[in-house]
């Protein structure tokens, strides 16, 4: 390696490392620090780096181990778990994004190379800066989120085709279209057979290398494998990037996928950061200053086009109108993909300087511009619902469930609400389910669940699953926003119903609270609750013990979350309250139990913990206290009167025969 170009190497790293701290403690995606870096040290600014091409040939190892890691997490079950979103979705997007962009260049009279490009490039949308924003905002598993990430993933999926087609277009020149078709056809034939052909020996020639308990040797045919493939595909006239894709699925089969990723997750963190770096040093700003007219009227289109297909697509999954706006909404921000898609293609000669440019600062500013649209989201698709009248319940002609007095409001058919549901069927108290997952909805209805399709915090669908003569509502869905919506429509249709809320942090209970919920369940505060009780019950300590614990935890801490618990007294003083204060149990005498047979006398239960037998229950027949010599028998029921420190010794007298301690 030449000394510039590692001196060139050293500046770059240096100055990513500073630019990604910086806007990691701004909380800004920290792709867009990787792209103001490649700006700040190219030709045009600073002029640290003078010659860019140097760093891409780094930069394009960093797309195809993107590619690699794509491929390695890209399984059978991940499509199988999302595959209507998938499928469905993501193809709508793609597709119409690429037919509106195509016709629309030709009908500008645009060559067809150019663009398709452009075509390919629109689609694809930043799956890092909408988890990033969304996660800021709690709002990962809301369904507009988890909808968009699902089509998102069809979208880097197909950057695999559209990196193969890029080289085939810049070099098909006049070609029509039939020879450049049958080119890629041939290609694609040959890459084929080479990836069956590795698959049916690569499971074994892995298993040999693992049985070496050589980590460096495994890390090592990895890499080749990725190399070796993307070397293979680049030799046929296809993208590096389509060879590694392959690799990563021909490993991802293998019991070893996930280490792998371990392994080669670094060097694809680096490599990422320097192709988003010299992506950033081939924009130049002053070509993009001078084209601001252009590019500022690029943005709008860019969003609305986004807007327009992810709605589409959402639309076709039969969400609701709030929801695909939603949707439509965390699609706006064009990805590294699109970044990756152009660099690749400026490279080869299709994409000309003046495009790129125009291109590469739209595309940044669409990434700036999403967290602002995101936070206005929900103010604008209740302004828009209101315009334009959206049904915010299922289609007319699904069967409405029938709202029973005195039901249960399930808002949220995930895994708590599906639990409660069975509770409640086994208990024989009626309840009616609002779920937004059309998915959802048709199989629980072929179960035969009584469920409603929309939106929890909509009055009318709340109407329609009877909130006015429900006694309970339990709100367990995932959007912290629609929840407050929930609980505020709720508490204003009903005064008089009950209403349960689960949030996912202690820090929304005081918040949903004051909208009206009459009990708040934060998830990380029963986590943590669930965590010391079962730790404290591994070390035996006695159950009183964590139950009073628990007690304490909840009363107190959930009224210091609410601002009302006052001065909190030590902990050991207020367990001991708790244990000194009398309780009453019942304990059953079971078959073939100890005390069986014996009187009261013999159990001298009193004398030995503590504990009073104040009454006998036997085939419903009660005995109140009962003397020295009632004899018990199997099946008797004792109930008993002491603190629960000699309750806990009583128990286990009963059970072991062993008394730890005088009572009294």
């Amino acid at each position: 390696m030449e000394v510039y170009l590692l001196r060139e190497l050293v500046v770059v790293l240096a100055a990513s490392v500073l630019i990604t701290y910086v806007f990691h403690k701004l909380k800004l995606p920290v792709v867009i620090g990787y792209l103001l870096t490649g700006i700040l040290l190219g030709p045009s600014v600073l002029r640290i780096v003078g010659d860019p091409r140097e760093i891409w040939s780094l930069a394009e190892i960093g797309v195809v181990m993107l590619l690699f890691t794509v491929g390695l997490e890209f399984s059978p079950e991940t499509i199988r778990r999302i595959g209507r979103i998938f499928f469905v979705g993501g193809g709508v997007q793609v597709c119409l994004t690429i037919v509106i962009v195509t016709a629309g260049l030709l009908i500008m009279g645009r060559p067809f190379a150019e663009s398709l490009l452009f075509g390919l490039l629109l689609t694809h949308t930043s799956t890092t800066v909408l988890l990033k924003v969304a996660t800021d905002r709690g709002e990962v598993n809301t369904p507009p989120v988890q909808t968009a990430l699902g089509i998102s993933l069809f979208q880097d999926i197909g950057f695999v085709p559209m990196a193969a087609l890029v080289p085939v277009l810049a070099r098909a020149g006049s070609a029509s279209l039939y020879r450049v078709g049958g080119r890629l056809a041939l290609s694609l034939l040959i890459l084929g057979a080479v990836f069956f052909l590795v698959r049916a020996i690569i499971a074994e020639v892995l298993f040999r290398i693992v049985g070496t308990r050589l980590r460096e040797l495994f890390l090592l045919m990895s890499l080749f494998i990725c190399l070796g493939m993307s070397l293979l595909s680049s030799a046929l006239g296809l993208s590096l990037a389509l060879g590694a894709f392959l690799a990563g699925i021909l490993i991802a089969g293998s019991p070893y996928s996930h280490q792998v990723v371990s392994d080669i997750l670094p060097f694809k963190d680096v490599f990422s950061s320097l192709l988003f770096v010299s992506i950033g040093m081939l924009l130049n700003v002053y070509d993009a200053w001078a084209a601001r007219g252009v590019i500022l009227f690029l943005i709008p289109v860019a969003v609305l086009l986004k807007l327009v297909s992810g709605f589409a697509a959402a639309k076709t999954l039969k969400l609701a109108p709030r929801t695909s706006f939603l949707t439509a909404l965390g699609l706006v921000p064009l990805g590294e993909f699109s970044f990756a898609l152009a660099g690749i293609a400026r490279t080869a000669g299709l994409l000309a300087e003046a495009p790129f440019q125009a291109f590469m600062a739209t595309s940044v500013l669409t990434i700036l511009i999403t967290p602002l649209l995101l936070a206005q989201g929900d103010r604008w698709a209740d302004s828009l619902g209101r315009r334009l009248k959206w049904r915010e319940t299922g289609p007319a002609e699904e069967a409405k469930a029938k709202t029973p007095e005195g039901h249960v409001i399930i808002a949220g058919f995930g895994l708590n609400g599906r639990n409660l549901a069975k509770v409640l069927r086994e208990a024989g108290i009626p309840y009616v389910v609002l779920e937004l997952n059309p998915e959802t909805v048709r199989s629980s209805r072929r179960d035969g669940e009584p469920v409603i399709f929309g939106d929890v915090s909509s009055r009318t669908v709340l109407r329609e699953a009877g909130i006015g003569k429900a006694k309970v509502m339990v709100v367990a869905i995932s959007d912290p926003k629609a929840t407050r919506r929930a609980v505020r429509a709720a508490r204003d249709l009903s005064e008089g119903i009950y209403i349960i809320a689960r949030v996912r942090f202690a820090v929304d209970v005081d918040g949903v609270a004051g909208l009206g919920a009459d009990e708040v369940i934060p998830e990380e505060f029963e986590t943590s609750i669930e965590i010391f009780a079962r730790v404290l019950d591994r070390y035996h300590v006695p159950r009183n013990l964590i139950d009073a614990q628990v007690q304490i935890v909840r009363g107190e801490c959930y009224g210091m979350l609410r601002g009302t618990g006052g001065a909190i007294r030590p902990v050991a003083a207020r367990i001991s309250d708790l244990l000194t204060a009398g309780t009453a149990e019942t304990y059953f005498v079971g078959t073939g139990a100890w005390p069986a047979g014996r009187t009261l006398g013999e159990l001298d239960l009193r004398g030995r913990t503590g504990a009073t037998v104040v009454a006998v229950v036997r085939n419903e027949e009660s005995f109140a206290s009962p003397g020295a010599g009632f004899e018990l028998r199997e099946q008797d029921t004792l109930v008993l009167v002491a603190n629960h420190r000699d309750m806990d010794r009583a128990f286990r007298f009963l059970e072991t025969g062993r008394a730890d301690g005088g009572g009294g």
